[in-house]
């Protein structure tokens, strides 16, 4: 059983954490600038240099704000979750300032993704079957795989807010509900309010970026908060709540290794990416996604509240159907979605 999340309680984090993480991003502004400028070049979506490293005001507030509190509840061990975060949050910002070779990079990465994998209880489980040696060894490349993804698809102004909001408004939700572990509701309620605060200053065209100090470590936070929903039972809603960051990232990837590509090396290949390319404008591109993983979002709640296999099953088939669509649009032309539209 898992404690109720009281919805004041969830707005009064969400608020704090937004007031927190804009403050902390005005007070940093200079130094970003200074420091840590994004300067473009063939690969980015931006035109002019643009400082980067906001994420740390988005970490700071959630980990202070929902951390903080969640540590007072005694509600479950959080003390490795809260290594994890700043350890990945440093790999990232050192990648910011002077790029990590690959490897070391993926090795750091994997430590932090451990820490928070490895060290779970060993009654968590998804498939029982399986060896729980196995299991861990899945999860920990799931979770590097998912860590990662959240960094490729931060390319693009508003385009994490637009995909981490409606995941972490969910779950907060779900938390309200009973349905969540109470420490992972209140990580996603503060990771929530803290990526709003953080969307006034990143709307287009924006004025600070995350940086990797920023993408991986909400990588991490939301991983683990669908590792802790899934733990729960809920793994079709686990899997609709992120599947448009899944398919897009995982058909990119897939995509680039067919080609011979260097997989690992940056690009502009996602399908966000192209969208833009193809005439799409970022709001355009923004909006979309939001609207669409609210509709995961609600989707993923269905799947929840039926607990049916069947309903499951079905409720996948449907989140797939409505992300292929927006990956097809995305993938084509404007002027050919128009003429077909007519």
């Amino acid at each position: 059983m898992t404690a109720d999340l009281p919805v004041l309680l969830a707005l009064a984090l969400a608020l704090c954490a937004a007031a927190l993480c804009a403050a902390l991003i005005v007070t940093l502004r200079p130094l970003l600038q200074r420091y840590a400028l994004a300067r473009p070049n063939a690969r980015s979506s931006h035109k002019v240099p643009t400082p980067q490293g906001a994420g740390i005001a988005v970490i700071a507030a959630t980990l202070l704000i929902g951390g903080g509190y969640a540590l007072t509840t005694g509600a479950a061990p959080l003390a490795l979750l809260f290594a994890a975060t700043p350890l990945i949050a440093l790999v990232g910002l050192v990648d910011d300032i002077r790029p990590i070779p690959v490897l070391p990079r993926l090795i750091l990465q994997a430590i932090a993704v451990g820490l928070v994998v490895l060290a779970a209880p060993s009654e968590l489980r998804l498939v029982p079957a399986l060896p729980l040696a196995l299991e861990r060894a899945l999860l920990l490349i799931a979770g590097l795989w998912f860590v990662n993804l959240v960094n490729f698809m931060d390319g693009l102004d508003l385009m994490t807010v637009a995909e981490a909001v409606p995941i972490t408004a969910a779950l907060t939700a779900l938390g309200v509900l009973g349905l969540l572990p109470l420490p992972a509701a209140l990580i996603a309620a503060a990771l929530c309010g803290a990526l709003l605060g953080f969307a006034p200053f990143n709307r287009p065209v924006a004025k600070v970026f995350l940086g990797d100090v920023g993408s991986l470590p909400i990588g991490l936070l939301l991983g683990w908060c669908l590792l802790e929903l899934a733990w729960c039972g809920h793994i079709v809603a686990a899997l609709l709540l992120p599947l448009y960051y899944l398919a897009d990232a995982t058909l990119t990837l897939l995509r680039r290794m067919l080609r011979g590509e260097p997989f690992w090396a940056a690009h502009r290949t996602h399908f966000y990416q192209r969208a833009t390319d193809n005439g799409f404008t970022v709001a355009r591109v923004v909006g979309e996604v939001f609207l669409l993983n609210l509709v995961l979002a609600a989707l993923a709640g269905l799947s929840v509240a039926l607990t049916s296999w069947t309903a499951d099953v079905m409720l996948l088939i449907l989140g797939a159907g409505v992300v292929a669509l927006a990956l097809r649009r995305f993938a084509r032309p404007r002027a050919m979605e128009a003429s077909r539209r007519g």
